[in-house]
């Protein structure tokens, strides 16, 4: 525990029923990103620091001792949360406290991914733009290759996962999301969600994609999710 007695989290939310598919979680804000997408939806947490309050694990931990028996499992957001050197050892903690261990990642970090695979039960792993553009979204050379290379490590392992791209009408055209499906399903993916933009209020922002361009995408899943 000493090593992770400095670690502050950006936020925590007690109860989820969406974001871990079948369980009730948790999920754990871990702070930092290092790449900075212009719509990323907590821009907050993109800094490794914060001048909001941030909690203590410790006070993490207090928490989840009182919810034994109640949830299922623990998230690890961000942020992203690979960017966490401590991730490993957060994630020894929550299976020793008897929950399961979920991650949301960007792929930032394949090695770090690799190390921490065999304590995952679940991943959701968001998917920008084709791999070649990433850097216009993330501001971040080679982005697109790291993001790339996760990808690969998580659909080599027998870890259950999905992809999931945000549709932000100014960064993802039709023409581009289309690019991205077909390298999605050559790489063998195959639960994908595509989830609608939303602004810093929670709206839905205009100019989604035509109905009929989404209904061609149903079928090429195993599984399509519409969010």
């Amino acid at each position: 525990m000493s090593n992770l007695s400095s670690l502050r989290v950006g936020g925590l939310v007690p109860l989820t029923m969406i974001d871990f598919p079948g369980h009730l979680a948790a999920v754990v804000f871990l702070q930092g990103c290092p790449w900075q997408c212009l719509y990323c939806q907590n821009p907050h947490l993109q800094k490794e620091k914060s001048a909001e309050s941030l909690s203590s694990w410790e006070e993490v931990e207090t928490f989840l001792a009182t919810r034994k028996g109640k949830l299922d499992g623990v998230i690890f957001s961000g942020g992203e949360p690979l960017l966490t050197p401590q991730i490993r050892a957060l994630a020894e903690r929550v299976h020793a406290l008897g929950f399961l261990v979920a991650l949301h990642t960007g792929g930032a970090f394949p090695e770090r991914l690799l190390d921490l695979l065999p304590l995952l039960n679940w991943v959701g792993f968001d998917v920008k733009v084709p791999f070649s553009e990433y850097a216009a979204i993330t501001q971040v050379p080679n982005s697109g290759l790291l993001a790339e290379q996760s990808l690969d490590l998580l659909i080599n392992s027998n870890i259950p996962f999905e992809v999931r791209t945000t549709a932000h009408p100014n960064f993802l055209s039709q023409e581009k999301l289309w690019m991205l499906v077909q390298e999605l399903i050559q790489k063998g993916v195959e639960i994908f969600a595509l989830q609608r933009a939303r602004d810093l209020k929670g709206d839905y922002l205009p100019g989604f994609y035509d109905p009929s361009f989404v209904d061609t995408l149903r079928p090429l899943f195993k599984h399509f999710i519409l969010r």
